[in-house]
């Protein structure tokens, strides 16, 4: 069964089962993906002790039979196996979806899970571009469904206190920011096309992207580097420090344009994406721009990713852990740091899952395709070569060309619904 036959089958509920009673009632989730960053999310919401995986989906038998072996033996519990999502859209028993897929199945199991009454825990970008990420909004909105982005820095501790420092005017007003990736990447080498390996469901993974024979470096780990599914490291990583770095800056909204340098200057390989970047992103009164070099053995500030933000008055420093604050004559003023946020971010989303309050979640997912929409205008702009204005009520770009990218027309089967 295919993505978009669900619907038009009635197959799917429309409501979720009884809402949470107390503390020590159990959230039944479903880990949708669990290799990678999914196998992480898995094992995440698996260590909490008001969560129970109940079911683990995915294409790839040999990793669903891995990962449920590592479950059964964490919690002494089975859960059950299922290839495509569809299969428990009209579960009762199921109250949230963890979307940990490659970026081009993000959409639909989030769309489709707000609409049979789930909650959903999803992996950043929000969509494979921009239409898709704009449709989960609104299935969100339309559903009333609690949907998290896993952006998961935004439930740092160390975050919140750099931004309540900024926002205090304790570097004047922040007008300047730079998000950056300089972590050294290796290259994706061309390997012939080969057969589709037992136990994988090819057709089903590839979904919404074009029809394609199989190939080694398309699928499981180099996915991303590639059009047709991610958004190359813009979008994977880049999405982590764009994100907090906007936050910082106090950058809310759409930048008005964006401007994008770049192309692959280092890496001879398969891969698509870019693997030099500078991206401007213009608001109306303050600039972030974000750099990325995946071949780069020098770090900025010392550090392979991070941001800054600069004020008249001094400037702070944000790594993935920790945050460190310089007066304007460069002394360090003020510093502090915090534990991995990722097991705070489920958190987060699990009391919100029974408290019913979606303005506490850390990263809703208006938020998340916010921060989601200046990797895919980045990208789009180095792929058209030119500055864009944006349009944030039509979440369209002022140029024919650029607007081709905003969506793409999916396989057949795999379209997004109507919200």
């Amino acid at each position: 069964m295919k993505a978009a036959s669900a619907l038009s089958a009635g197959y799917f509920v429309t409501g979720p089962r009884e809402i949470l009673a107390g503390p020590n009632d159990k959230i039944r989730v479903a880990c949708i993906g669990v290799r990678g960053q999914g196998g992480s999310l898995l094992a995440n919401f698996a260590n909490q002790t008001d969560v129970d995986v109940t079911h683990i989906v995915d294409i790839d038998e040999s990793v669903r039979t891995r990962k449920a072996a590592e479950i059964k033996a964490k919690t002494g519990k089975e859960p059950k196996l299922v290839i495509n999502y569809q299969d428990i859209l009209n579960d009762k028993s199921i109250d949230a979806f963890v979307i940990g897929t490659p970026d081009h199945w993000h959409a639909l199991p989030c769309i489709h899970g707000c609409m049979a009454g789930k909650d959903v825990y999803v992996e950043k970008p929000d969509g494979h571009n921009i239409v898709e990420g704009k449709t989960m909004v609104a299935a969100a909105r339309k559903y009333n469904r609690m949907v998290q982005m896993g952006t998961q820095a935004r439930s740092a501790a160390f975050l919140k206190e750099a931004v309540e420092y900024i926002r205090a005017g304790n570097i004047g007003r922040p007008i300047f920011g730079r998000s950056w990736e300089t972590d050294r990447q290796g290259p994706v080498n061309a390997v012939p096309d080969s057969e589709v390996p037992n136990g994988v469901d090819y057709d089903l993974w590839l979904g919404a992207a074009p029809k394609r024979p199989f190939n080694q470096r398309r699928f499981h780990g180099s996915w991303r580097w590639f059009f047709d599914y991610g958004c190359g490291d813009l979008g994977n990583d880049g999405v982590h420090r764009l994100d907090y770095g906007r936050y910082a800056l106090g950058a809310s909204g759409y930048p008005k344009s964006i401007s994008t340098a770049g192309g692959k200057y280092f890496f001879n390989d398969a891969q698509e994406w870019p693997d030099t970047m500078q991206v401007t992103y213009e608001y109306e009164d303050r600039i972030l721009v974000y750099e990325m070099r995946i071949w780069s053995r020098p770090k900025l500030h010392d550090l392979t990713e991070g941001a800054a933000i600069y004020g008249e008055g001094g400037w702070v420093l944000i790594s993935n852990s920790n945050w460190k604050a310089f007066d304007k004559d460069n002394k360090l003023v003020k510093q502090g740091t915090s534990p991995s946020p990722l097991p705070l971010h489920i958190r987060n989303f699990l009391d919100c899952v029974k408290s019913r309050k979606r303005e506490n979640l850390n990263q809703e997912i208006e938020q998340g395709h916010q921060s989601s929409v200046l990797c895919h205008a980045g990208n789009i702009a180095w792929r058209t070569g030119k500055k864009l204005k944006f349009d944030p009520a039509t979440e369209t770009f002022d140029d024919a060309e650029a607007n081709k990218f905003v969506g793409r027309e999916a396989r057949k089967g795999f379209e997004l619904p109507q919200i």
